[in-house]
């Protein structure tokens, strides 16, 4: 299972789910496993079922006079780091009237590289999604030790505005130790960096972004790309996913040793998903809200697509569903249930214990109807 997001991680949705089989099958053999996108929950979900260990850190927020505190897993055994670039630069780590892309950072995102390399890492796996920020990657880099200038050889400030005054990129200073590191980013959108399919006019809005805001960001991100360009020759700032987190993509890209690839692909393949699922009888995922998006790389429709290459049976349940998510069917889930069981409030229906109880409740009368088929 996916989180919910706001309600059940990912374990504690899996663990609903196994509850309600067992009230009909108690003899069933269940094994739950996490799941994540690359968003969140990838860094709860890769980590405790690799055996890996949570880190905490405090760390610059998406704004530079906020602290927040950041978790991290490494798996020290292949000296590897897993990180959710949200917990650092995540828009939800900021109240509606404090979003403005011009003034989100991603530094902190740099500090928990910097903590994380400190520490022995050499391998990342990054998911960039839900971020708050339009700097492209500018905060990062300047937490790993690029320096960013004005022209008069001043370090411009750590956000989308410093892209507007910066006129140098100096690398003499960044941690040696980034030359052994490659990167792994969780990477489910194909935006590029500039232009009407760029970060600023798709995702500016979202983040804060008037629409005066967006051609001006467009500018500085051109400008930035362009120096860039001349120091690395290899940036391209129309790269499928240059635009992801806000040009996040386009600087893990340019300035480290980074592959961006599908979110679920990477936690599917960390987690050897697939043999999991070739031992199954049936398969059950499900996430949060169930749609026409979730067609489009999100988590439920990767594990069903893999279950079918083995032809196993899949069913998803999901906080709610819209007319639209019969799509799924056509992608691998055979049926989907929404697990809201009477009309409520939102904030009731988030209520982690009322969730959890909707889950089990949903999946047993479900399970029941299973059984009954079998003898018929």
């Amino acid at each position: 299972m996916d989180s919910f997001k706001g309600s059940l991680s990912s374990i504690e949705a899996g663990n609903a789910v196994c509850s309600g089989i067992l009230r009909v099958y108690p003899d069933a053999k269940i094994n739950v496993l996490p799941l994540a996108d690359g968003g969140e929950g990838t860094v709860e979900a890769l980590t405790l079922d690799m055996g890996g260990e949570l880190q905490s850190i405090i760390v610059t927020g998406p704004i530079n006079e906020q602290k927040v505190t950041a978790k991290y897993g490494i798996l020290r055994d292949k000296k590897t780091a897993i990180i959710e670039m949200a917990a650092a630069a995540g828009l939800t780590l900021l109240p509606p009237e404090k979003r403005n892309p011009l003034y989100t950072t991603t530094y902190g995102v740099g500090e928990i590289l910097h903590d994380a390399i400190h520490k022995g890492c050499r391998h990342f796996i990054v998911g960039i999604g839900g971020s708050a920020t339009n700097d492209g990657g500018l905060g990062m880099l300047q937490a790993l030790g690029w320096q960013m200038l004005d022209n008069v050889g001043n370090a411009v400030p750590h956000n989308a505005i410093g892209l507007e005054k910066l006129a140098v990129i100096d690398d003499s200073t960044v941690l040696p130790e980034l030359k052994e590191c490659t990167f792994r980013i969780a990477c489910d959108v194909t935006n590029p960096l500039l232009g009407q399919e760029g970060c600023s006019a798709v995702f500016g809005p979202q983040k804060g972004a008037s629409p005066n805001m967006i051609p001006i960001m467009d500018e500085w991100l051109q400008h930035y790309a362009e120096l860039a360009k001349a120091k690395y020759p290899q940036a391209n700032p129309q790269a499928p996913g240059a635009g992801a987190a806000g040009g996040l993509g386009f600087a893990f890209l340019t300035f480290t040793n980074s592959a961006l690839e599908s979110g679920i692909d990477i936690v599917m393949e960390e987690t050897r998903l697939e043999e999991q699922i070739a031992a199954a009888d049936m398969v059950i995922t499900g996430e949060g809200r169930l749609d026409g998006q979730s067609i489009m790389g999100k988590a439920p429709i990767g594990v069903a697509q893999l279950a079918k290459k083995h032809a196993k049976p899949v069913i998803a349940f999901s906080g709610c569903v819209t007319p639209e998510a019969r799509l799924c069917n056509e992608h691998g889930i055979d049926a989907y249930f929404p697990i809201l069981r009477q009309v409520t409030t939102l904030s009731q229906t988030l209520e982690p214990q009322n969730a959890q109880q909707n889950m089990t409740d949903t999946v047993e009368q479900v399970f029941r109807l299973i059984k009954i088929t079998q003898h018929i």
